[in-house]
């Protein structure tokens, strides 16, 4: 935890949140939640909320879709 200049705390953002990362070998494969965010994009959305307890493989799932997709990000 950091203290700013004005009293408040603030917590460090952790590396790992600033990159992409790579798609894993033998990861199932989900082409309808791939589809489902797709058409998000084709609708023009700007914004897309994944949400889904820990371990469900929001992770996984998004870096699959941006590798698919070639869009930058």
């Amino acid at each position: 935890m950091v203290r700013n200049h004005n009293g408040s705390v603030s917590a460090p953002i952790l590396p790992t949140k600033l990159y992409i990362p790579s798609p894993r070998p033998g990861v199932v494969p989900r082409p309808r939640l791939i589809e489902r965010l797709n058409e998000g994009l084709a609708k023009g959305s700007r914004l897309t909320l994944i949400s889904a307890s820990a371990g469900f493989g929001k992770t996984i799932l998004v870096s699959e879709w941006v590798a698919q997709s070639g869009l930058p990000c």
